[in-house]
């Protein structure tokens, strides 16, 4: 469960930000390439931020989880 929600949300980041560079700014792209760099050196580190955040809201800890 929290995996989906943590694609989810890089998703949802990331095309926000295409979106904002091509409507407001083109430095909108710091915020995915930021977004990818996260993501890689979570598939390394196995660190995730927003994993943390989603824990301490209990969210994803069930055991119905998938």
């Amino acid at each position: 469960m929290k995996e989906r929600i943590v694609r989810a949300v890089a998703g949802t980041f990331v095309l926000t930000s295409i979106t904002l560079a091509y409507f407001v700014n083109i430095h909108w792209l710091w915020l995915a390439a930021f977004v990818g760099l996260n993501l890689l050196q979570s598939a390394f580190t196995r660190f995730c931020p927003l994993e943390l955040i989603l824990d301490k809201l209990g969210i994803g800890t069930g055991k119905n989880d998938s």
